[in-house]
């Protein structure tokens, strides 16, 4: 079930329909595409993610989702333009028949979009009543076993924690009085909760990040994760970042531009959805390059981050990136990064891999934050007391690791001293 069944979310859907059709490639799905090493290098043992681990079929996953337009899934995908007319053509009797359920949504917490297809109710607590019956709804006409949501809507305003947030006794009476500091995100996150249904926020919306959600998962045992699909510049500087730490290069400025033309563009050019977006895109340096342990090399770095709404790009977004570094000595050096990508080209197999992955979490009976699945997030949840570990390779050394876990395999540490012995 997604939320939001704009350009990512169709872009997913009409993804996994083209891949299951045989027309297209899982392209960027570590569940379908990744292999994982098992064993000493010796072994020769390196199978596919999906012949290690029992995962889910995509020809198991059934779609549905809310929207506040009334496009069905095809109408939204041409409207979005991310997919080609000949392959939407292919799968469009498939897309045609998911029409979007009425939407929670409030543009006070949105306020470049609006839309008709939203839900009317008494209060908080009757919208997410609402939601709940959708989700029996779905699960019901489609003879469901599991459910996975994944936000894949817009960027809500900036939101801090609320004394609302701090117990599910306290949220609860707060969604019966309509308190402000619930945002609409944070409705569907406890109606998902509430139905045992593992949920992923594909944005940097405070939603599932407070006490009273964390405490609602473990209550009911239910897994989740997220924020803010890792898709972009963030991505870049993921892998950028620890290769400069590795070398120990001072870094004296990183400044990040963004230009995009699609909805989530449009959202963001509102100053208070930016804000949202600015903090989960400027946490990343200060987690990976830690400059409380190297203050000669980070302390001080100006770190800029820009976006900007630029209607003719559309969902083919550009970033920016200038990289002031220095080395041996103290001499200075630039890195200067050109991105041009496909936002809901590489948020897709995002989504994907996250429905299946938390699909197997809820069966492996885990709950609550699961870490690592941090390998696809720009702003991971973890622990209390803990810092969000931001390296990209140490995600996917802890995602490959959960997985050898799992299946009774021996974890891999890369030393290797064996072999020398």
């Amino acid at each position: 079930m997604c939320v939001g069944l704009g350009a990512v979310a169709t872009t997913f859907i009409a993804g996994v329909l083209a891949v299951r059709k045989g027309i297209a490639s899982p392209i960027g799905s570590v569940t379908q595409m990744g292999t994982i090493r098992l064993g000493k290098r010796t072994e020769g043992r390196s199978p596919l993610v999906k012949d290690f681990v029992p995962l889910a079929d995509l020809d198991d996953i059934v779609f549905g989702g809310w929207d506040i337009f009334e496009d069905n899934c095809y109408e939204s995908a041409k409207h979005a333009g991310v997919l080609e007319h000949d392959l939407l053509e292919q799968i469009r009797p498939e897309l045609e028949a998911i029409a979007p359920w009425k939407a929670v949504f409030d543009r006070q917490y949105v306020k470049r979009l609006d839309g008709p297809n939203v839900k009317k109710g008494r209060n908080k607590r009757d919208l997410a009543e609402q939601l709940r019956e959708d989700i029996r709804a779905f699960k019901k006409a489609h003879d469901l076993s599991r459910l996975v949501m994944i936000w894949c809507g817009s960027t809500e305003i900036f939101l801090t924690e609320t004394p609302a947030h701090q117990s599910i006794e306290a949220f609860e009476k707060a969604l019966e009085e309509d308190d402000p500091s619930i945002p609409s995100s944070m409705i569907y996150t406890y109606a998902a909760l509430m139905e045992g249904v593992p949920y992923a926020n594909g944005a940097p919306n405070l939603s599932v990040d407070v006490p009273a959600m964390m405490d609602l998962a473990h209550k009911n045992q239910v897994p989740i994760t997220g924020k803010d699909f890792k898709t972009g510049q963030t991505l870049i500087k993921t892998v950028i970042a620890p290769g400069l730490k590795a070398r120990l290069l001072g870094v004296q400025g990183w400044y990040s531009t963004n230009i995009l033309g699609n909805r989530d563009g449009e959202v963001l050019d509102d100053p208070e959805s930016f804000k949202t977006k600015e903090e989960s895109k400027k946490s990343v340096l200060d987690y990976i390059l830690q400059p409380d342990l190297y203050p000669q090399l980070y302390k001080d770095i100006c770190h800029v981050v820009r976006i900007n709404y630029y209607p003719p790009r559309g969902d083919n977004k550009e970033g920016w990136d200038n990289i002031d570094i220095f080395g041996w000595l103290g001499y200075p050096m630039q890195l200067k990064i050109n991105f041009l990508c496909r936002d809901s080209i590489l948020a897709a197999p995002i989504v994907l891999d996250l429905v299946i992955f938390l699909d197997l979490a809820k069966r492996a009976g885990w709950s609550g934050i699961q870490e690592w699945l941090s390998f696809f997030f720009k702003s991971p949840m973890h622990a209390k007391n803990l810092y969000p570990e931001h390296d990209l390779f140490i995600q996917s050394m802890k995602l490959k690791n959960t997985l050898r876990y799992l299946m009774g395999e021996d974890l891999i540490t890369h030393l290797g001293a064996e072999y020398y012995d």
